[in-house]
């Protein structure tokens, strides 16, 4: 059932392999960076998990001071723990407050508020503790942090540990954990100082359920080490790390009143982890991509939209990672609620841990390893490739042939292959002397199969076929 379901999730992914961008060094000196944000200026703030946030200048050089070092309250033994994350306030030019995610000495998550004292230091002893969260185990700790459109600040947990969410923690309503919660952080200091350190929401989506806690806006989620809002639509991205096949990427609108169920643990992506009552009967919100283990990815990094001015050819183009294979890719939205995954390869540097945009929706990508923060470049070296999309593949639901029109393709084809859904090879094509080419089907069985088209730029494009 995982190799049907898996094969299947290919259906609307196109694969690419040509390196459509370029890394820039950008800055250099960081230690272990899992973070960057901007805060309504021209500075990128970049997060180090051992408990610092350094200050990079626009041009590229280091702050020697740290603008927040909380090295003393935060537990760092590697993998998922030490600070996380950092959110400006949106008004934070005035009232100077941030945000942070850390984990605590005791191992847990803490969310808390600091303030700024000068313009590039922050007041260590100014902490607002908002919340605590216990974690049962050190690993999927989450650790995003973002406002929203809405003025509300979303945060991103992880399932709590181990592997198999053991206590499906990511499917109950009584716990924060496996969750993304919304929570409005406008509180006064007298409200403050009586105990009240944030307010709920009044339209969370389960303010009304006793049985659930207010703060969830979401849930079903196994590790969502980042998720960002399309600052142009406000959409919500959410990149979840899967366990032992899928990596998935979540896209919410705008308009959503909340209440998602991502579906760990009983998916996997669209494929199923679990069965049980429970799952049966739970609405899965489906990831608009994803893609599998093979060539040793096994993590995803979420990133941005790209929303900036100087790199025109990557407009609208979702970004994001995989922290074990130094693969980089992007999801494009081709038409209305239709999406291509493209992986773009390895690129030197890896472990990529994190993507940051600055004030002008410019994008950048840090590696946990060399400590180096890069700026996202069209590839001066690419080249415009045509598209294979234009292929016209007829009839379907085929009987006795399928016909592939090749007229209004420039891009020379290498193979055809039609896969059942097993992922088994049952027929190929690798002569194209003519525009129309007949494979005939008279041997196939009755059912689904999957088609791939491969341009002899390496280019592939996967889509469905029925055979009756």
């Amino acid at each position: 059932m995982k190799t049907i379901t898996l094969f299947l999730a290919c259906l609307f992914i196109s694969i690419n392999y040509a390196q459509d961008i370029e890394l820039e060094t950008f800055g250099t000196g960081f230690t272990n960076p899992v973070n960057i944000k901007h805060a309504g200026d021209d500075l990128l703030y970049v997060v180090e998990r051992d408990g610092f946030i350094k200050i990079l200048n626009s041009d590229g050089t280091v702050n020697p001071t740290a603008f927040l070092d909380i090295d003393d309250l935060v537990i760092d033994f590697g993998g998922e723990q030490g600070l996380l994350a950092v959110a400006f306030h949106p008004n934070y030019i005035t009232n100077g407050f941030f945000y942070v995610n850390y984990i605590n000495n005791d191992g847990d998550t803490v969310i808390s508020r600091f303030t700024r004292s000068t313009p590039t230091t922050a007041d260590e002893n100014s902490e607002v503790v908002m919340l605590t969260i216990t974690q049962p185990y050190s690993n999927h700790n989450g650790g995003d942090l973002h406002f929203g459109t809405d003025g509300y600040l979303y945060i991103s947990l992880g399932d709590g540990g181990s592997g198999g969410d053991p206590e499906n923690y990511a499917q109950r309503l009584n716990t924060l954990l496996g969750k993304m919660l919304r929570i409005d952080v406008n509180v006064s200091q007298v409200q403050i100082d009586a105990g009240t350190t944030y307010l709920i929401p009044s339209d969370n989506p389960f303010v009304s359920d006793s049985a659930a806690l207010d703060e969830i806006w979401a849930y079903g989620l196994r590790n969502p080490w980042k998720f960002s809002f399309d600052r142009t639509t406000g959409d919500l991205w959410t990149a979840d790390v899967g366990q032992l096949q899928i990596e998935e990427i979540n896209k919410v609108s705008a308009t959503s009143v909340g209440g998602e169920n991502y579906g760990w643990k009983c998916f996997e992506g669209t494929m199923t982890f679990q069965t049980s009552t429970t799952c049966d009967e739970i609405t899965h919100h489906e990831p608009i991509a994803e893609y599998n283990h093979g060539g040793g990815r096994c993590s995803i990094t979420g990133g941005y939209v790209y929303r900036g001015t100087e790199q025109s050819s990557l407009q609208g183009l979702y970004f994001f990672a995989d922290f074990c294979s130094n693969d980089i890719g992007y999801v494009e939205e081709t038409s209305p609620g239709n999406f291509n995954l493209t992986l773009l390869g390895a690129f030197s540097g890896g472990g990529w841990s994190a993507f940051g945009e600055d004030i002008n929706g410019e994008l950048y990508v840090t590696s946990l390893f060399n400590g180096i923060v890069y700026k996202v470049v069209e590839s001066n070296l690419s080249v415009d490739e045509p598209s294979i999309s234009d292929i016209k593949m007829y009839p379907n639901p085929a009987t006795n042939n399928v016909t592939f029109d090749l007229l209004n393709n420039s891009n020379p084809i290498q193979e055809i292959n039609i896969h059942d859904v097993q992922g088994k090879l049952v027929t190929s094509r690798t002569n194209f002397d003519a525009q129309l080419i007949t494979i005939s089907t008279k041997a196939l069985t009755s059912g689904l199969y999957l088609v791939e088209i491969i341009s002899s730029q390496g280019r592939k494009s996967i889509r469905k076929l029925v055979v009756e």
